[in-house]
Formats: structure tokens, sequence, C-alpha cells
């Protein structure tokens, strides 16, 4: 039966989507994609702006996209993967970056994996990995912990508890949000985080308004920045075997940096 089943290939979307794909996405990735014709897609809107620039005229017009979002229901998991049992290879596609971090596709990887079928993982960009590597916190030592709760008191808590276990052992905890509530999540880390404790935020990665920085605590209290309403990545840790007092920013001119103080 194995030998019978098709290939679950993960397919990496652009951070930015007006990028150009070999920008971002290798020449083996990208032949692979254009071998494909079936795709289970985090959001038609995305997958088509994606592939209409990948596929040529005559398969774009061949493909066919299955959604799964946060709303698909866990019985409706197993149709996506009929090409699967019928020997076709499928792609799992993301809205942006790698599929199944920080979107649904876990679930569908997995009853591939029951399924006994090969899931290969495709090359490119990932937020998460791309601010770990920026930021100047432990690479050694991360965990990842999604969005936080929407719920003030909650979100300060969860950010206390953060502030409490970076100290303790020194690994980097990432976390995302909404691009609307990027302000309020800063100003909660600003109110809940330790003057000592290292806070990154990297803002529209790979984009055109580009912006990291990286700095104590404190030095985010004396020196105030917005990250603006685009996507971010949250990051807050500890600089290993080092004990440093000067942070450092980057970025590109416009809304993202307009708040930059130096």
């Amino acid at each position: 039966m194995e030998g019978k089943l098709g290939v679950l290939y993960l397919v990496p979307n652009l951070l930015d989507p007006e990028s150009p794909p070999e920008a971002a996405l290798p020449a083996q990735a990208l032949a692979r994609i254009r071998l494909l014709r079936r795709f289970v897609v985090e959001g038609e809107k995305a997958a088509w702006r994606l592939l209409g620039r990948i596929l040529d005229p005559e398969a774009a017009r061949a493909a066919t996209l299955e959604r799964l979002d946060e709303h698909t229901p866990p019985e409706a998991l197993p149709a996506l993967l009929d090409p699967l049992k019928a020997g076709e290879d499928l792609g799992l596609l993301s809205e942006a970056g790698l599929p199944c971090v920080a979107d649904p596709g876990s679930a569908l990887v997995a009853l591939a994996h029951g399924l006994g079928a090969r899931v290969v993982p495709l090359v490119g960009p990932s937020s998460l990995l791309l601010a770990l590597a920026a930021s100047g916190l432990d690479g050694q030592r991360f965990s990842f912990l999604g969005y936080l709760s929407q719920e003030p008191a909650a979100r300060r808590s969860a950010l206390s508890r953060i502030d409490a276990g970076v100290r303790a052992d020194g690994a980097t905890r990432i976390f995302i949000e909404t691009p609307y509530r990027n302000a309020r999540l800063l100003e909660d880390c600003l109110a809940s985080l330790s003057p000592g404790t290292r806070l990154c935020v990297a803002v529209d990665l790979t984009g055109p308004a580009e912006a990291l920085r990286s700095a104590p605590v404190s030095e985010w209290r004396a020196r105030p920045w917005l990250p603006g309403k685009l996507p971010a990545v949250f990051l807050v840790g500890a600089v290993p075997g080092t004990s440093l007092d000067r942070g450092a920013f980057y970025g590109h001119s416009g809304d993202v940096c307009k708040n930059r103080k130096r």
C-alpha cells in the first residue's frame, strides 16, 4: 500500500506577498511546486497569489484547492487526503511562511503519517527562525508559545510567567500577535517584564518595512518605538554568557519606524 500513496509536500509561502518567489524560495522547491496539481491551503487568496506566479497558465487552470483553516471540523480532514490515497502528490500551503507552524496544518500531517505516506517539507522562509537568528537571544534553547491571551489580565499574567521563566533558565520565548494588537501587546510587555530582560520585536521580515529592535526592557521604556500594524514576532530572553545594557535597532523609513528615538 505504501508504494501506491502519494507524497504530502509542505509548501512554504512568502512572508512578503509582493516579493518575487525566486527571492525567497530555492529553485528545487519551485520545481517541485510546479509539478503539483492538488493543494490544501489555509487561504485561497494567498494561495492563488503565490501559485499564479509560479505555475504556468495551463498548470494553474488544472490546479485544485481545498481549504483547511481553524474552522475546518476534524471529521473533514480525512477527505482532504483522498488524493494521497489515489496515488497523487499533494501540497499543503500556508497563508505565509512554513506550513504547520502557527497554522492548522499539523493535524493533516499527522493523518498522513497515519496512512504511511511520505511527508516532505520544502525549504522556505520562517519568520520565527529569522527573528530568532537576528535577535541575539539564546538560539540553543527556545520555545514558541503561539498567541498569548487576548484578555489583558491573563496576557499580563502570562508575560510575568514568561519573565520568571527566562530569568530562571535563560531560554528564549517566542510569540506572535494579530498586527492590529501589536501596540497593546508591546505595552503589556513593557509593563510586565523585568528591566533587565531582553525584548526583541521583528516586524515585516523580508518585506519593505522590515525593522527589528533587540534591547533590554529598560531601554525600550526609555526610548519608545511602536512596531505598527504589520506582521511581527516578539521574543523574550537573555544573551547567553553576556550582560548587555545596550540594544540594537535597524529599519527602513515609514510608519513602522516613525517613533524611533536615538
